[in-house]
């Protein structure tokens, strides 16, 4: 089972570099970061689609069994960074492919409207996304280790296990398809 998490920040120490690392060294996931990858800003143009940062970002979300989005939220959305990778995948890469939310806030009530505004464009890519999503705070995280406390952990693990189950039953329906 493969299960990409994209760090959707632009932000090379933030909180949600941190929390995606974590669920890649505690849960094997494959890290796509955006912090790292050297993506144009979207214009729609052809040539685009020829970068081999387009084509790797394209061939890693298109292969994967279950995808994470992980982002901050930006004046109640998603990063820009993150709505600008999207804006290079569709539905090729997509279709009824489970996909979990995760959205990191600066405290209080924040995430929520990342979550909503992060479903609103997975289900223009036709991506299915599971009902369990995740917002981590500033005090789940443990700076000194890069990585998630405790606690937060355990919400992370119990996001994992339900995205897992999408994707066997996803695993199930396309054999019974085949």
């Amino acid at each position: 089972m493969k299960i990409v998490i994209v760090n959707g920040s632009a932000r090379k120490k933030g909180r949600t570099g941190i929390a995606s690392r974590h669920f890649e060294k505690s849960y094997g996931t494959e890290l796509i970061d955006l912090s790292q990858l050297k993506l144009p800003i979207f214009n729609g143009e052809e040539d685009q689609y020829h970068l081999e940062e387009v084509k790797n970002l394209k061939e890693k979300i298109g292969q994967a069994d279950g995808i994470i989005l992980a982002s901050p939220e930006y004046h109640s959305g998603m990063s820009g960074a993150l709505k600008n990778a999207l804006d290079f995948l569709g539905s090729q890469q997509f279709a009824h492919k489970p996909l979990a939310l995760l959205a990191v806030s600066g405290g209080g009530k924040g995430g929520i409207n990342t979550l909503n505004n992060m479903r609103i464009v997975a289900r223009g890519l036709y991506a299915n996304v599971i009902p369990r999503q995740l917002v981590l705070d500033p005090d789940c995280f443990d700076y000194e280790n890069d990585s998630l406390l405790p606690e937060a952990d355990a919400l992370a693990k119990q996001l994992m296990d339900e995205l897992s189950r999408y994707i066997k039953i996803n695993n199930l329906l396309k054999e019974q398809e085949r």
